[in-house]
């Protein structure tokens, strides 16, 4: 994450939540870069904490992880179809940016679990 710090107001709220939801977030080396290691789940709980929170100076984060669900794998996608109420294909590709083919395939696989 880029200038983490120059580009984000009240960073602190933000890096004390990200830890909370057991993302770790360091600087890398001396720069004033940062990286962030989380797993999906973090990683959509911490989109969520920013668009609740409506802080315009976070809002670059949200897009920036927004697009690492870019690269989910099956078994992420198949997580979250599972917790959505009633997804859609379009639902599906609208939230998680995943292709037409793998949306349709992960619905196969859960209506074949019911």
């Amino acid at each position: 994450m880029p200038s983490f710090l120059r580009r984000t107001m009240k960073a602190y709220i933000l890096k004390a939540h990200i830890r909370q939801l057991g993302g770790e977030l360091s600087r890398i080396g001396r720069s004033r870069n940062w990286q962030l290691k989380a797993n999906f789940n973090q990683l959509q709980a911490i989109v969520e904490f920013i668009e609740q929170e409506h802080e315009d100076s976070w809002l670059w984060l949200a897009k920036l992880l927004r697009k690492e669900y870019k690269y989910l794998s099956h078994e992420n996608l198949l997580q979250l179809a599972a917790r959505l109420d009633q997804v859609t294909v379009t639902a599906l590709m609208a939230q998680t940016d995943c292709t037409l083919a793998q949306a349709r395939k992960v619905l196969d696989e859960l209506e074949q679990l019911d």
